[in-house]
C-alpha cells in the first residue's frame, strides 16, 4: 500500500491559521488532513480529505513505556494509530512497527521536518504506513513537497546487448509525463516483466528536435512500464491522470502522474539483451531520440551495436494484473 501524507491542521488556535494550513498543505500536494470538527465549512478551499481525530483515528504521544503498551494495545482496535513524541528513538518504534505488522491498523508517526519523515517511512525497511506533518508555520509544510513524489529506490544493474533488429511497424507509446526529466532520468520498460529497460526521457537537444523533458517515448503497446509500489502496467492501457514512476541512473524513483499517451504507428526495432544466464529484450522506436541510460550517459536505438551495456532492472518471478508473483514462468 502506498506511503500517506497527512498534515495536522487542527493546532493553530485561530481559524483562520488553520485555513492557511490547509492552503499549504494542498498547494504542496498532499490529500489529507487532521482538522477540528467546527472547521469542515473549509472543505471548500480545496480537494482534500479531513481526518479527525475519534475511535477510528487515534493520537497517543509517546513519553514513557506506558505510553508505549497503551499504543501496542490498540492494534487492531482502530483504523488509524498516530504517533508522536518530542523525544523519539527507534527502538520504541521498531517495537510498535513490528506490533502493528499484519493487523488493520496503520501505523502513523508524526514528523516536524523532512528528514525525520524520511527515517520513519523506512525504520526496520517496512517503516510507518504514513506521515503526519506537525509544523507551526504553514510555509513549512512546502518542504515536504518532495517526499509527495519519492518512492522506494531500485537496485539498476547493467546488461549487454546482444542483438538489434529492425522488425514491421507497430503501435508505439509516448508517455508524456506532468513532471519535467532531466539526462539520465527516465521509464522502466520491457517485453518481460522480469526485465525492464531504463528509457531516457527526450531531455537532451539532439540536432533534429527541440528536447521534451517531460516525454518518454517509451516503446510498443504491449510492453510494461514500472509504476508505484513496483507494479506494472501495459503501455497501451495507460491514460491521463494515472501514476508513473521516474526513475534515475542510481535508482532514485519518484512518482509524477500521465498527461497524456501518443500513439502512433512507427518503424519499430527490437532489442535483445543478456545478463549472462538469461536473454531479455523490448521494442522501441526506431529513432535517434530514443535512447537507453548507461552507467556514464545514454546511448540512441540507432547507433546501439552488440557488446554495449545499459541499465536494467530485473526481477524474479511473473506478474498478474501488474502485481509481483512467485511462480515459474517463461517470456520469450
Amino acid at each position: 500500500m502506498k506511503k500517506e501524507i497527512w498534515v495536522r491542521a487542527d493546532l493553530p488556535d485561530s481559524k483562520e491559521e488553520r485555513k492557511e494550513m490547509l492552503i499549504s498543505a494542498i498547494e504542496t500536494g498532499i490529500t489529507s488532513a487532521v482538522v477540528r470538527p467546527e472547521d469542515e465549512d473549509l472543505a471548500s478551499i480545496g480537494k482534500i480529505k479531513f481526518m479527525k481525530i475519534d475511535d477510528n483515528v487515534k493520537f497517543v504521544d509517546i513519553t514513557s513505556p506506558e505510553d508505549q503498551e497503551y499504543a501496542m494495545d490498540l492494534a487492531g482496535k482502530c483504523s488509524v494509530l498516530i504517533l508522536s513524541s518530542k523525544d523519539w528513538t527507534i527502538i520504541p518504534l521498531e517495537n510498535l512497527i513490528a506490533r502493528f505488522t499484519g493487523t488493520e491498523t496503520r501505523l502513523f508517526a508524526v514528523a516536524s521536518d523532512i528528514e525525520s519523515a524520511r527515517l520513519y517511512l523506512k525504520t526496520m525497511e517496512k517503516g510507518v504506513d504514513g506521515i503526519v506533518i506537525s509544523v507551526s508555520d504553514p510555509g513549512k509544510i512546502r518542504e515536504f513537497a518532495d517526499l509527495i513524489t519519492e518512492s522506494s529506490d531500485v537496485e539498476l544493474s547493467e546488461v549487454e546487448i546482444t542483438e538489434i533488429k529492425n522488425i514491421e511497424m507497430g503501435d508505439r507509446v509516448c508517455v508524456d509525463s506532468v513532471s519535467m526529466m532531466v539526462p539520465g532520468e527516465g521509464m522502466l520498460i520491457g517485453s518481460q516483466s522480469n526485465c525492464l529497460f531504463l528509457v531516457q526521457s527526450e531531455s537532451e537537444d539532439s540536432g533534429y528536435v527541440a528536447p521534451r523533458p517531460f516525454r518518454v517515448n517509451a516503446g510498443a503497446v504491449h510492453a510494461y512500464i514500472m509504476v508505484p509500489e513496483g507494479k506494472t502496467r501495459y503501455l497501451g492501457e495507460l491514460k491521463s491522470g494515472e501514476s508513473i514512476s521516474i526513475v534515475s541512473r542510481d535508482g532514485k524513483t519518484k512518482t509524477t502522474s500521465v498527461g497524456r499517451c501518443k500513439v502512433e504507428v512507427r518503424p519499430m526495432t527490437l532489442v535483445k539483451a543478456t545478463d549472462g544466464m538469461k536473454t531479455f529484450s523490448t521494442i522501441l522506436q526506431n529513432a535517434e531520440t530514443v535512447k537507453l541510460v548507461t552507467r556514464e550517459g545514454a546511448i540512441s536505438v540507432t547507433d546501439l551495436k552488440a557488446g554495449d551495456k545499459v541499465l536494467v532492472k530485473t526481477d524474479e518471478g511473473g506478474r498478474h494484473f501488474g502485481m509481483k508473483v512467485e511462480e515459474t514462468y517463461t517470456e520469450i
